[in-house]
């Protein structure tokens, strides 16, 4: 089996995924390079962001999982955090949960056989300040470019389409 194999297509030989062009898809080498770009970004900028809210040292994980665990404020089980945010290892968002706590941002509740956690009012206050930088910084920058604003929606779909594709095919290859 020859595995170098020339890219299907010239234009992504500077990507570095180009070694995974299809014929089939060039363009799925080329996205998959910037969803791990732009992953990384949106990490870096979760972190730093909280950061500038004054809630210092937290990972990304623990970032978004204060984010919803604040959303709709009402309290949530791990699994359905865990469900919502597409997370396999519900140790990685229990570890989170636990950080947080300690924190002094969410609380747990026992609910029958369930334990719940929602955000505490300094949480709350936390998350306010995060939204209130991130409008600053990064919101207002977006307005200046109306396409771009235009074309988010249509990228959060076929995100969404996309994310339903990987976890197919990676339900597919576990069988192999």
């Amino acid at each position: 089996m020859n595995i170098s194999a020339k890219p299907a297509t010239e234009a992504l030989s500077s990507v570095s995924s180009a070694h995974l062009v299809s014929a089939q898809s060039a363009e799925m080498s080329e996205f998959e390079f910037g969803l791990i770009v732009a992953g990384n970004a949106f990490h870096r900028w979760v972190v730093h962001c909280m950061a500038a809210a004054g809630l210092k040292d937290l990972t990304p994980l623990d970032v978004v999982v204060l984010h919803h665990v604040s959303h709709r404020t009402r309290d949530k089980r791990l699994a359905d955090i865990c469900r919502i945010m597409n997370v396999e290892d519900t140790h990685l968002v229990n570890y989170s949960l636990k950080k947080l706590q300690t924190l002094g941002v969410v609380a747990s509740q026992k609910n029958g056989k369930d334990v719940t956690y929602a955000a505490t009012d300094s949480g709350c206050a936390y998350v306010q300040r995060y939204r209130v930088i991130r409008e600053s910084c990064l919101i207002n920058a977006l307005n200046a470019d109306d396409a771009l604003n235009c074309d988010i929606g249509e990228l959060a779909r076929l995100l969404r389409v996309l994310s339903g594709m990987y976890d197919q095919a990676a339900r597919s290859v576990a069988s192999l």
